[in-house]
């Protein structure tokens, strides 16, 4: 039985308050920073999982809808009227990406200038240096070459958007199954990004004895064990009163006028995330406000809005993964995705943490690049997010992985498959 994608989405707030509950109690989750919308979500999926290998229970939530209210936000008019079907989530990443390109300000982006080059060649380099890894892995174990090719950069840097998008170039070249491969892949690297970015940062903070700069924001007394959960950014967002209205309709604006740029950011024939057309938008507009003299869009407001859309998005996501389809994956598979999963923490340990500055904010975006290294900037943004909780401000890691791992990765990744497809067809 499947139950329809708004039961996931009606259950978001119970399974978070349940991962934040958890991850008060348990000293592993508290002290590896470990989301707890991963935490909670995949509890649930778990549960699903048992219950369904023993027979007690047999259903799991489906992750689409049609419903126009909903997919209006994210499709232009012309594709809205054939009643489209999309991930239920989708409007609720596009509205994160969207607080995202709102409190980035051009004076940001230009203090951070050499921080993103830096960072969009690392990012860079290890999709490649995945691709490699993963095509030789595969010969080695006897498989298609291909097979490398879908768990690496494909699937891990690029995520399920990038799997499903290159799924029928990948068939095409001699991989029948493709698509759910590459799905079981990337469900794999997001768990494990998830998992694996707050201990790398945690880690390397300790290590290096690492902490915020002087004049950054810092948790209050007792926050550095409890940061705030998500009943207390609703609350923030309510004290806030009418510019909580404002703030809203605005993200919604430019989530709408964001469907549009992406439509025709697509007509270019490059395959672009949903999500960047409103990221592009919303830069836009702030930086217009901002450059006429209008100063009044809040980064506390868009903030929240951005925390709380982030929460839910990633609880449901992980709620909604069929596990079972991980545990019918390719022994290969899982074998190679393995070795990617531990030459993503060596190399963000190593490198990322060493060429982005060796200081706070490096061991920050350290943590970071492991979420969105294996398949997800949301997850590499909610591991920062814990993080910086805890132990104070990064405000150059906030910066530089969001305009990687959402915008630029996104041109030199599709060149590195391009070419790797080439090499091996």
């Amino acid at each position: 039985m499947t139950l329809p994608a708004w039961v996931p989405v009606l259950l978001a707030i119970p399974v978070l308050l349940l991962g934040e509950w958890i991850c008060r109690r348990i000293l592993v989750f508290r002290r590896f920073n470990i989301p707890e919308p991963v935490v909670g979500g995949l509890l649930i999926s778990f549960v699903i999982l048992l219950g369904n290998v023993t027979g007690l229970t047999d259903f799991r939530f489906d992750t689409t809808v049609t419903d126009a209210w909903w997919t209006w936000l994210v499709r232009i008019e012309p594709d809205w009227l054939q009643w489209p079907k999309i991930p239920v989530t989708e409007p609720l990443m596009v509205a994160f990406f969207t607080c995202i390109g709102l409190n980035a300000t051009w004076d940001l982006v230009r203090r951070g200038g050499m921080d993103v080059v830096r960072f969009l060649a690392l990012a860079t380099i290890f999709a490649v240096l995945q691709n490699g890894l993963g095509v030789l892995l595969a010969q080695a174990l006897g498989q298609h070459p291909l097979l490398g090719l879908v768990c690496g950069s494909i699937t891990l840097t690029g995520g399920h958007g990038t799997a499903i998008g290159f799924a029928p170039l990948m068939a095409e070249l001699g991989l029948p199954g493709a698509a759910v491969l590459g799905t079981a892949a990337a469900t794999v690297g997001v768990v494990a990004g998830g998992l694996i970015g707050g201990p790398v940062g945690t880690r390397l903070m300790e290590r290096h004895h690492l902490h915020a700069r002087a004049d950054a924001p810092k948790p209050k007394s007792g926050e550095a064990a409890s940061h705030p959960g998500i009943l207390d950014e609703f609350r923030a967002l309510m004290s806030l009163a009418g510019e909580t209205t404002r703030h809203l309709l605005l993200i919604l604006i430019c989530v709408k006028a964001g469907a549009w740029v992406s439509y025709l950011l697509q007509g270019t024939g490059i395959k672009f995330p949903p999500q960047m057309g409103a990221m592009i938008v919303g830069v836009t507009v702030r930086n217009a406000l901002d450059l006429t003299g209008h100063r009044w869009i809040r980064y506390d407001a868009i903030d929240l809005f951005g925390a709380v859309t982030l929460a839910i998005f990633l609880t449901v996501t992980m709620m909604s993964l069929n596990l079972l389809d991980l545990a019918n994956a390719a022994t290969p598979m899982l074998i190679i995705i393995a070795a990617q999963i531990a030459v993503m923490a060596l190399f963000a340990f190593f490198i990322t943490y060493r060429v982005m500055g060796r200081d706070y904010d490096a061991a920050v975006m350290a943590g970071g690049h492991c979420g969105f290294g294996l398949g997800a900037t949301s997850n590499a943004m909610a591991t920062m997010k814990v993080l910086v909780a805890r132990h104070g401000a990064a405000p150059r890691a906030f910066l530089v992985i969001p305009v990687v791992g959402a915008i630029l990765i996104d041109f030199t990744n599709a060149l590195n498959i391009t070419v790797f497809a080439n090499l091996l067809k």
